[in-house]
């Protein structure tokens, strides 16, 4: 009977992902790089190149997940930003106004 613990994990001789991937690497473009190289090719039509944003895309940006809210809404947004417009503004938060947004200035006189 075989001593010591049970073995578990790789065989002895499997590739690794890394091993699968070094052909590729050692070539110096992966096709993520060729696909981006392609995109930057600005005497490809326009049309191509964006077939070629939409393929590459994936591998760079990762996809948002759908998250569904659990908890009871009590203002919906249009209400939110109704009451917001009804508040009475003061002068003070006029004065904190970056130059050039509000009221125009009042001519003397």
């Amino acid at each position: 009977m075989a001593r010591g613990a049970a073995r578990t994990g790789r065989k002895a001789g499997a590739t690794t992902r890394r091993a699968e991937a070094a052909p590729v690497v050692e070539g110096g473009l992966t096709p993520l790089d060729y696909m981006l190289t392609m995109l930057r090719d600005e005497s490809l039509e326009p049309k191509a190149r964006f077939e070629i944003a939409k393929a590459a895309a994936p591998y760079v940006h990762a996809k948002l997940a759908t998250v569904e809210h659990s908890g009871g809404i009590a203002l919906s947004h249009e209400d939110a930003l109704a009451e917001l417009d009804d508040e009475p503004q003061d002068d003070e938060s006029r004065d904190n106004e970056p130059e050039g947004e509000g009221d125009p200035p009042q001519a003397a006189g």
